[in-house]
C-alpha cells in the first residue's frame, strides 16, 4: 500500500509540475488582461496625462512595455469579440455597432474562445466585469464560453449603483441574478481580488477583467471628485471614475503581489477604444477623433504590458499591433493548442513585445464595414468613407462617424502624421490602389453585419439574460 501511495504521489507531482509548463519547457503565466471602457488615449500618464494621476497603471507600464501603436475596434463589442477570437469581427457579424440589452444575437457559438482554449490547457478561468457578447440565449453566456467564474455585468452603460440597462436588472455571479450593492468598479475589484487569493500555485489561471469604467453614464463616489475640482464638468467626474478604476488595478495587482504570483504573472491592460467625446469628457492627445470613428483617436488605445524578468522593464513597442494577436500569443505562451476549425487574423506577437523584433504584419485591417473600412499597411493607413464598395447600412446603425464634408477616400502616412491631418490621397495613389486592393480582398470576406433594430413587441425583463 505504502508503494502504491509513493506512486500515486509522484504522479501527481508529475501532473503539477506539467500545469506549470508550456509544451515548449518554458514557465506558463498567469494571464491577468484588464480592459477599460472609452478611456482616453492620453488620460494616463504613460501617455503624457497631466491632470488625472494613474499611478498604478504608470507603474504597470513602467514595469514592462508600453504598446504605442496598438489598435482596438471602434467601439466595445467588436474589440472584446478580437480578444477572445484572434479574429476580425467582421468575420463574426460583429463589426458594427454593440450588442444592446435587446439583441438576439452575440458572438457565434461556433467561435472559440480564448477562455476555452487556455481551459483546454489546463488553467483556471475567470471573467470579472463587462461581457457584451450576447445573452439572449444561455449557450452565449460567458460559463457556456470557457470561463469557470463569471462576475459581473452582459451589458454596457449600466448604472454604477443600481446595476440596471433599460429597466431590467444587469449584475451576475455564475450567469445568475446577484444583488450584491456597491460601486460597480469596487465590486469588480472585490471580486477580481477575492478570485486571486482562491488560486493556488500548482495551477495557471486566466483572470479577465474587463471594467464598465470609465464608460458613461458618468458616476462616481464624491472622494474621487475631489482631487479634481479644478475641471470642468463633465471631465471631472469622468476623472474620479479614472482614478476609481487605477485604484482597483492597484488592488489587483495588489493582490498577485502578496500571494507571490506577480513574478509569473503577464498582466495587459488596454483600453476597448478611443476616447469618447475627446476634448469635453477624454483626451487623446494629438491623434485624430475618437470612439466610433476610424480615426487613430477612435482606434489606437492606450495600452500597455509586464511580465518581470520576462519584458524588459521600460520598453516602448512602436510597432502596429492589433487586439486579435492577443489570442495566438497568449495560447503559445499557454502551451495550449493553436489548432481549430476557424483559422485567426492575429499573429503571434511575443517576438515584438519581448525581443523587439518588427510587427508580424504586413497589414492590419482596421475594421471593414458596410460604406466604411481601414487598413494600415507599414505607415501608410486608408481610410475609406464612400458608399462605393459594399451594402446598404445607415450611418447611425454602423454606429462609426463620418463628418460632413469628409473625403470618401483618406490616406495617411503616420510615420509623420500621427494626428492624421493630411490627406494624401491625390498625391499617393499608387499607395491608395495597394490599400485598396489590399482592403477589398479582406472585406470581400466579411459576413453581413448582425444588426436589427429593436422589436417593438420586446419587453424589458426584470433581469437581463433571465428572460428564457
Amino acid at each position: 500500500m505504502k508503494l502504491r501511495s509513493v506512486a500515486a504521489a509522484v504522479c501527481l507531482a508529475v501532473i503539477s509540475s506539467a500545469s506549470l509548463v508550456s509544451q515548449g519547457g518554458a514557465p506558463r503565466p498567469n494571464i491577468v488582461f484588464i480592459i477599460a471602457d472609452d478611456l482616453g488615449y492620453a488620460d494616463v500618464g504613460f501617455n503624457g496625462g497631466r491632470d488625472i494621476s494613474t499611478p498604478h497603471l504608470d507603474r504597470l507600464a513602467a514595469s514592462g512595455a508600453r504598446l504605442d501603436q496598438f489598435y482596438v475596434q471602434p467601439v466595445c463589442t467588436p474589440t472584446r469579440a478580437a480578444l477572445l477570437t484572434g479574429r476580425y469581427p467582421m468575420r463574426h457579424g460583429l463589426q458594427v455597432g454593440v450588442v444592446r440589452p435587446w439583441s438576439q444575437h452575440g458572438l457565434p457559438l461556433e467561435e472559440r474562445t480564448l477562455a476555452q482554449g487556455l481551459k483546454e490547457a489546463g488553467y483556471a478561468t475567470a471573467i470579472i466585469g463587462k461581457w457584451h457578447l450576447g445573452h439572449f440565449e444561455p449557450a452565449y453566456l460567458p460559463t457556456r464560453r470557457g470561463f469557470d467564474v463569471q462576475y459581473g455585468h452582459y451589458n454596457g452603460a449600466i448604472d454604477y449603483y443600481t446595476h440596471v440597462r433599460e429597466g431590467g436588472h444587469d449584475w451576475h455571479r455564475q450567469d445568475r441574478a446577484s444583488y450584491d450593492e456597491g460601486y460597480s468598479t469596487h465590486l469588480i475589484a472585490q471580486e477580481a481580488v477575492k478570485f486571486v487569493d482562491a488560486q493556488t500555485s500548482g495551477r495557471p489561471f486566466f483572470l479577465y477583467v474587463p471594467f464598465n469604467a470609465v464608460h458613461n453614464p458618468l458616476q462616481v463616489p464624491e472622494r474621487y471628485k475631489k482631487p479634481f475640482t479644478q475641471l470642468e464638468e463633465p471631465r471631472s467626474t469622468y476623472a474620479g471614475m479614472l482614478a476609481a478604476m487605477d485604484e482597483a488595478v492597484g488592488q489587483i495587482l495588489g493582490a498577485l503581489e502578496r500571494k507571490g504570483f506577480r513574478e509569473n504573472s503577464l498582466v495587459v491592460f488596454s483600453s476597448d477604444n478611443g476616447g469618447h467625446a475627446p476634448g469635453r469628457i477624454t483626451d487623446n492627445g494629438s491623434l485624430r477623433a475618437g470612439k466610433g470613428t476610424l480615426y487613430e483617436g477612435g482606434v489606437r488605445a492606450a495600452a500597455c504590458v509586464a511580465w518581470p524578468g520576462r519584458i524588459k522593464a521600460g520598453t516602448v513597442v512602436s510597432q502596429p499591433l492589433h487586439m486579435v494577436d492577443w489570442y495566438p500569443t497568449l495560447l503559445k505562451l499557454a502551451g495550449a493548442s493553436l489548432e481549430q476549425k476557424l483559422p485567426v487574423d492575429g499573429h503571434d506577437a511575443w517576438g515584438t513585445i519581448a525581443d523587439g523584433q518588427v510587427s508580424p504584419h504586413a497589414e492590419i485591417l482596421i475594421n471593414a464595414a458596410a460604406t466604411s473600412g481601414a487598413i494600415r499597411a507599414g505607415n501608410w493607413k486608408l481610410v475609406l468613407n464612400g458608399d462605393d464598395h459594399s451594402t446598404e447600412v445607415s450611418q447611425r446603425e454602423k454606429g462609426v462617424e463620418v463628418a460632413a464634408g469628409t473625403p470618401k477616400i483618406e490616406l495617411f502616412d503616420l510615420s509623420s502624421d500621427s494626428g492624421e491631418r493630411r490627406n494624401l490621397a491625390e498625391v499617393h495613389p499608387e499607395k491608395v490602389e495597394y490599400l485598396r486592393a489590399r482592403y477589398l480582398a479582406l472585406a470581400s470576406q466579411a459576413v453581413p453585419p448582425k444588426l436589427a433594430p429593436r422589436d417593438p413587441n420586446f419587453k424589458t425583463p426584470a433581469v437581463w439574460g433571465e428572460s428564457r
